[in-house]
């Protein structure tokens, strides 16, 4: 049998939960322009899988990717690492 490979992480925070089961996830990453060497913030949205609805908006949580759960969703909430205040 062979070995399926590593999964991908991503680390980002929760910006909607109005979905049953379902966050949007926000991951920021700094990239560097190619031209002129400034660094800038890139953003990108990720739906993920909440089994037990636990996140809340503004949650810093990890999430790993897996198979196709809908039309939009690859990514299932692994942990929660901060709760929002």
């Amino acid at each position: 049998m062979k070995d399926r490979g590593l999964k991908k992480r991503q680390i980002g925070t929760v910006v909607s939960n109005r979905m049953d089961k379902t966050v949007v996830v926000s991951i920021e990453r700094i990239v560097e322009h190619p031209v002129y060497k400034k660094y800038m913030r890139r953003r990108g949205k990720c739906v993920a899988h909440d089994a037990q609805n636990m996140c809340r908006i503004g949650d810093k949580v990890m999430i790993v990717e897996t198979r196709p759960l809908s039309k939009t969703k690859r990514w299932r909430v692994r942990e929660v690492l901060e709760k929002a205040l």
